[in-house]
């Protein structure tokens, strides 16, 4: 068969993944004329309509199965792209390249993924085809970032001795899922911008080899919302600690310049205990930047994949603008069930929540008044205000929390000592009773 080909080019259905402009499947099909095949793309024509026999006659005609067209495209792109998965099995039956790459660069395991066929994925990578160049793979080795490490250097074995980090990983089968990649990328981004002793270390990251990864500091005491399973409602005390901790994180970031750093998802598992029990702020996943306007809106509304609902603000929820007070109130909820020992409306299915909070109902206040004592519960209710613009900063929940936490020092000191000085008396007493002068003035009685 001829196979002058160099000069023809496939283009009906789905194109490269890697293609600068990707048509629509409608405006391939209007591009397309039902005209006789040119023999040189009969097969790539054949494997994007599914016909089995028609391409076991071409290859038994002696076609040849990888062929590529002007674009370097074969049979087998087609055949990924359409999710002929008979067809891919039958051409890699019969000799196919796995891995031919296009002008693009894409291979038939990359437009699989593009186009979410996972049972062609699946049937490739059994093949042998190895995944896409990771989406922030850079060609000129100076534009390699300088936080990049080499995976040989991540040992995932149970090694002792040691240095241990937390890792964040990409897989390859999300590479497909542009929000998960640009969120990948938004929070590689913004770990790099911080630096404060209640915010989580970034240490690096794998960004030119699959799968990606994001290296932080390890916290071996885990997150609070484990901590509070086991502990359940906290001491005053301690919860104003822990609230001081995950402020001064707020406040820093908040106050990042140029740009502030609303967090979006503050809830008890995204904050980590370090080794000294301190609270760190950690993930950053949908975290946004406030470049230049004051307020954020968002093109699509957040979902609870992106954001714990129990502790979502109602602007948010609403898709409405909104500003870094919406990290406050989730913060006072935070607060709040660590001194009640229960998440915000426990009993309440989790997407049924941000209802009662655009109601502006909020969660009760069961515990006793005196854990509520010098203003903290004031402060709490301040922060789940429904108007965003009354809640308080952070700096000023700063100063709040370091005068109840003094007050609640004081108190602590004064419980301690007291039994002392009742000691002190009681001693006096006794050797006041005890001396002899006060024997000998005694009256006798009659």
């Amino acid at each position: 068969m001829e196979t002058n080909n160099l000069q023809r080019r496939f283009s009906l259905g789905r194109q490269s993944s890697m293609a600068p402009e990707i048509p629509s499947e409608e405006d391939a099909a209007e591009e397309f004329l039902p005209e006789p095949v040119h023999e040189s793309v009969r097969m790539m024509y054949l494997a994007n309509e599914g016909d089995l026999e028609g391409i076991k006659e071409l290859l038994d005609s002696g076609s040849d199965v990888n062929f590529r067209d002007i674009d370097g495209r074969t049979a087998l792109h087609v055949a990924s792209c359409q999710r002929r998965t008979d067809v891919v099995d039958l051409l890699l039956q019969n000799g196919a390249q796995v891995d031919p790459r296009d002008r693009w660069g894409s291979t038939p395991l990359a437009d699989a993924m593009y186009y979410k066929n996972h049972d062609v994925v699946k049937l490739l990578e059994k093949h042998g085809a190895k995944p896409p160049v990771a989406p922030m793979h850079v060609q000129n080795a100076r534009e390699v970032p300088e936080y990049e490490i080499d995976p040989k250097e991540l040992d995932f074995t149970n090694s002792v001795g040691i240095t241990k980090v937390a890792v964040k990983t990409l897989e390859e089968d999300v590479f497909t899922d542009d929000d998960k990649v640009k969120a990948f990328h938004d929070e590689l981004a913004l770990l790099q911008k911080v630096r404060h002793p209640n915010v989580v270390q970034f240490l690096g990251a794998v960004t030119q080899s699959t799968p990606m990864i994001i290296v932080t500091e390890y916290l071996p005491l885990g997150d609070l919302r484990a901590y509070l399973k086991r502990k359940g409602a906290l001491k005053p005390g301690t919860a104003v600690k822990f609230a001081l901790d995950i402020a001064r994180g707020m406040n820093y970031l908040h106050e990042h310049k140029p740009e502030a750093i609303i967090h979006r998802d503050l809830e008890p598992s995204n904050i980590l205990r370090d080794d000294s029990g301190h609270l760190k702020v950690a993930d950053f996943g949908v975290s946004k930047l406030l470049k230049f306007a004051k307020t954020v809106k968002e093109d699509k509304p957040v979902t609870s994949q992106d954001t714990s609902w129990r502790y979502v603000a109602p602007e948010l929820y609403k898709n409405e603008e909104y500003d870094t007070k919406v990290d406050v109130f989730s913060f006072a909820l935070i607060l709040q069930e660590m001194i009640e020992g229960y998440p915000p409306f426990y009993a309440k299915p989790e997407n049924e929540v941000p209802k009662e909070y655009v109601e502006n109902e909020r969660p009760p206040f069961k515990a006793s008044p005196k854990l509520y004592a010098y203003g903290l519960r004031q402060l709490i209710e301040e922060c789940l205000d429904e108007k965003p613009h009354r809640r308080p900063t952070f700096r000023q929940i700063i100063g709040r929390l370091e005068d109840i936490n003094y007050h609640l020092d004081q108190k602590k000191r004064w419980k301690v000592q007291t039994p002392t000085c009742i000691q002190r008396l009681e001693a006096l007493f006794r050797g006041y009773r005890t001396s002899p002068n006060n024997r000998s003035s005694r009256s006798t009685p009659r």
